[in-house]
């Protein structure tokens, strides 16, 4: 269960797969792959090197353009 955890770090591993780890200690890789045809602010993430652009800011992971997604759909994604 989710309880407002953080996202604190996150490592690029291959094609749309980032390797993400919350302050709880909670971490996994997170096939990103069915989000970049999930409307026009994720298209930019089709290509591989805007992709890999994501940082983390605001507890959770996020691309130049301002796409984002919810820190507990990433936590949920990880312990499914």
């Amino acid at each position: 269960m989710w309880d407002m955890n953080d996202v604190i770090k996150i490592t690029y591993k291959n094609d749309y797969i980032f390797h993400v780890e919350f302050d709880d200690g909670v971490a996994g890789d997170i096939d990103f792959h069915e989000y970049i045809n999930k409307g026009p602010i994720f298209l930019p993430l089709q290509t591989k090197e805007f992709f890999r652009r994501a940082v983390v800011e605001g507890g959770t992971i996020t691309w130049p353009n301002g796409a984002d997604i919810a820190p507990e759909t990433l936590y949920e994604k990880i312990m499914c």
